[in-house]
């Protein structure tokens, strides 16, 4: 499930045959996007860098949306950009030293976000999805002047403490970096 064309557009590509994937275009924070979903529950919704673009109470509602599709048991898994904030001193280091790693990294030719979406764009089977994806995000290669910091929730703590107020039975952080995390809840 994405909203996002040009990255629906990959997936499609990379798992063509593939009977056992359903693809769903739909946006998370628009009302009635789980009448697109292929079933009623899961056992388990797992995401992977999607949510940080959420504002806090879009973020708070889809968490009480997906506690409401997930089955009793069922597992709940978040790997976003999230910090816990327990130990800022280790944080600060792990955070310098991730800086310089990628900085040694960009120096030896790795692509960074902008690089990524240029490649996309210059692609000729991903740029008109790419183009699409522009018109309705906005473009990742222009500088974002002028737009403020948005409402969004960075801490492991608060996606735990949300999660537990919004119908999970258990919540906790499972794994951290200097500028990523898992967190996982139980329904």
């Amino acid at each position: 499930m994405d909203i996002d064309p040009a990255l629906l557009t990959i997936a499609r590509g990379h798992f063509a045959g593939d009977d056992r994937v359903t693809f769903v275009e739909a946006d998370l924070t628009a009302p009635g996007w789980t009448e697109r979903l292929p079933h009623v529950s899961y056992d388990a919704v797992v995401t992977a860098t999607a949510l940080h673009w959420l504002d806090t109470e879009p973020l708070r509602r889809l968490y009480g949306t997906l506690a409401g599709v997930l089955r009793e048991g069922g597992v709940f898994l978040n790997a976003d950009h999230m910090e816990d904030d327990s130990a800022p001193r280790v944080n600060a280091a792990l955070q310098a030293l991730h800086a310089r790693r990628q900085e040694e990294q960009r120096r030896q030719g790795a692509s960074d976000w902008v690089d990524w979406w240029q490649a996309v764009a210059d692609d000729p089977v991903l740029a008109g999805a790419a183009a699409e994806r522009f018109a309705l995000l906005g473009d990742p290669r222009e500088p974002r002047t002028g737009e403020g910091r948005r409402d969004r929730p960075t801490l492991t703590r608060w996606h735990v403490e949300t999660l537990l107020e919004q119908g999970f039975r258990e919540a906790r952080q499972v794994w951290c970096s200097a500028s990523d995390a898992l967190v996982a809840a139980l329904r």
